[in-house]
């Protein structure tokens, strides 16, 4: 249980979910052909997770573009988070996205929205790789 890693490619995003350091990260695109089954294994991976947490965890949202039933496969991640989040574990949500993405903003402000966990809008340079 101490890593979930999946590397990203032109339709799926990276998913890097470190257990130990409690750094989780999802970047890229996320336009899988079936996105039920592309997010199930990492959903499965922290329903064991969340039975020993770490302290801390934040995660790291850089979507370029994430589709419709990707959304909804987020919300599953962000609601597993917002149980470990509930028995004590902080969590910090980090969502990036560029000064003209509008898109993007409005979709991190919606999941501040319908989630309870702390969640920081980060504007990026489109320049820079943070």
């Amino acid at each position: 249980m101490d890593r979930f890693f999946l590397e990203g490619t032109p339709k799926t995003p990276k998913l890097s979910f470190n257990g130990e350091s409690g750094l989780f990260e999802i970047s890229g695109r996320s336009i899988p052909e079936n996105s039920i089954e592309f997010y199930r294994p990492v959903l499965d991976w922290l329903d064991q997770y969340i039975t020993h947490p770490v302290e801390h965890i934040t995660l790291i949202v850089k979507l370029e573009y994430f589709n419709t039933s990707s959304s909804k496969c987020l919300v599953d991640i962000f609601r597993r988070l917002e149980r470990m989040y509930q028995q004590g574990t902080y969590i910090h949500v980090k969502w990036f996205y560029e000064p003209e993405d509008e898109d993007m903003q409005d979709s991190g402000l919606d999941f501040k929205e319908i989630t309870r966990l702390p969640l920081e809008m980060i504007v990026v340079d489109g320049e820079t790789d943070n």
